[in-house]
């Protein structure tokens, strides 16, 4: 008998995409899905998706069938929640709406009371979904604090449809920081109270993703390191003891990567293709991009990049004020990105101090973001925290080797190189410091000047799979051991 599977999420590729968990929840059930779909009945996964009707959705081409109401209910009254079905390649993707999922809202207003009312009763009607159906729940799938009410309220609801009396529990924690702060209106109107499970500390016995990873059977982190990072008071956000408690149901699964999108060998919007055999015509994108932002057009300079939304949590203010202890070497940079004004300031005067060697581009540009992997010879990536991260994976794939913090998933995904390459991906640096990050640049100046130890980097770095199907496997695993 197949595994019946019920994934929430707030948004998802194709359909809707803000962050980084549209891409999560866009490819993974997508390729659980497909990995399973030909398998003898019992190796099955039914993977069902179900994401919030947002007016963003509904201006889209897509056109779900209605396929009838149920009701949702508060403290005082009744929400009738519509259910709408659409079919992405076979894999049924379910759209709810109700009156809290504003008509015209954005998908994350500004305004966490909102929110709250939004994704509570989103949460609330995803676990009256399978009841409509008529389809048992073998394991319930949260992303997040917008899903994670779900599964508290599946551990705090007095009676349980069949559907759902045998149903486990998996959170995927893309990002502990967002707990849900301010939502505890909503989940008391809703009538769910704060929990008395004192293995959570006070402050945070009524917000949604605390108390969603409290009653989860299983909470997977995007990365192996990340989920140990939670435990150290310095990412745990103050529910490292807690999350301790948790012991073997704290795991970690490195996202993947979207190889179709993400590909030198086919990328349309790339000056010249290549592949790890044809890593000598990489260089015209490097070319490409000099001439194209007035920089000097020399092999010979490495040039560097920073592709990122412009936050101190990005460490763009490392990199910022350490690319200036080396102003006596030979380098270029191109900075992509935009977001905190203080920041993109920041970015804008490294350019008027090195006018010949860096240009800022206060922007987001897919496109060239696409032709900066392609042709930059680094990419820097100083994230003061990163739960898993994508940038570090794709420049490895395009032949751009990496100098990155040693944090979250940057460290389960570079293979750092010290003094001799032999494996070696990229370079890790341990401490958030400008000087520390400047002396790793330098290291990784050194090696660039040997061309042959420069390739057999970028080559190490080429032929790694980061591929959603490894990732997707995995998450296939752990519902087995769930369900066993």
């Amino acid at each position: 008998m197949s595994i019946h599977v019920l994934f929430l999420a707030a948004e998802a590729e194709p359909f809707v995409k803000i962050g980084g968990l549209g891409d999560v929840a866009g490819a993974l059930p997508d390729t659980i899905y497909h990995l399973t779909k030909n398998l003898p009945p019992d190796e099955k996964v039914d993977m069902r998706v179900v994401l919030p009707y947002h007016f963003a959705i509904k201006q889209k081409e897509f056109k779900p069938k209605h396929l009838g109401q149920f009701n949702v209910h508060s403290n005082d009254r009744a929400f009738p929640c519509q259910v709408y079905e659409y079919d992405k390649d076979g894999m049924p993707i379910y759209f709810l709406d109700g009156e809290p999922i504003d008509e015209k809202s954005p998908v994350y207003s500004q305004d966490p009371i909102h929110d709250g009312y939004k994704f509570v009763f989103f949460s609330l009607a995803a676990l009256g979904l399978p009841e409509f159906l008529d389809w048992r729940v073998d394991v319930l799938h949260g992303n997040d604090w917008h899903t994670a009410t779900a599964i508290y309220a599946l551990n705090h609801l007095e009676s349980l449809p069949n559907t759902l009396k045998e149903t486990k529990t998996l959170h995927t924690l893309h990002n502990l920081p967002y707990m849900g702060v301010g939502v505890q209106q909503a989940l008391t109107d809703f009538g769910l109270p704060p929990t008395k499970d004192k293995s959570l500390p006070e402050w945070a016995r009524h917000l949604p993703l605390p108390l969603g990873l409290l009653y989860a059977d299983m909470i997977i982190a995007v990365s192996p390191n990340y989920a140990k990072e939670v435990l150290t008071p310095e990412f745990g956000c103050g529910l490292s003891e807690f999350l301790k408690t948790k012991g073997a149901a704290l795991d970690g699964i490195v996202n993947g990567l979207d190889t179709d999108v993400w590909n030198p060998e086919t990328d349309e919007m790339i000056a010249q293709k290549f592949s790890s055999h044809t890593l000598s015509l990489r260089m015209d994108n490097k070319r490409a991009l000099q001439q194209k932002f007035d920089l000097l057009v020399n092999d010979d300079i490495p040039l560097l990049t920073l592709i990122s939304r412009m936050d101190p949590q990005k460490g763009i203010d490392i990199v910022l004020k350490g690319l200036s202890y080396w102003a006596d070497l030979p380098w270029q940079a191109i900075l992509l990105g935009t977001g905190n004004p203080v920041v993109e300031e920041m970015a804008r005067q490294l350019q008027e101090v090195y006018p010949d060697r860096v240009r800022s581009v206060i922007d987001f540009n897919g496109k060239l973001a696409h032709q900066l992997y392609a042709g930059a010879d680094i990419f820097m990536m100083p994230s003061r925290y990163e739960p898993c991260g994508l940038s570090q994976m794709i420049s490895m794939r395009y032949g751009c080797v990496p100098i990155a913090r040693a944090t979250g998933g940057l460290v389960d995904t570079i293979e750092h190189i010290s003094h001799k390459v032999n494996g070696g991906t990229g370079f890790l640096f341990d401490e958030p410091y400008p000087s520390v990050f400047a002396v790793t640049l330098k290291r990784a100046l050194k090696h660039y000047a040997n061309k042959e130890t420069w390739k057999k980097i970028q080559l190490n770095g080429m032929k790694i799979d980061f591929s959603w199907e490894n990732s997707a496997q995995k998450y296939i695993d752990v519902y087995k051991a769930l369900l066993n």
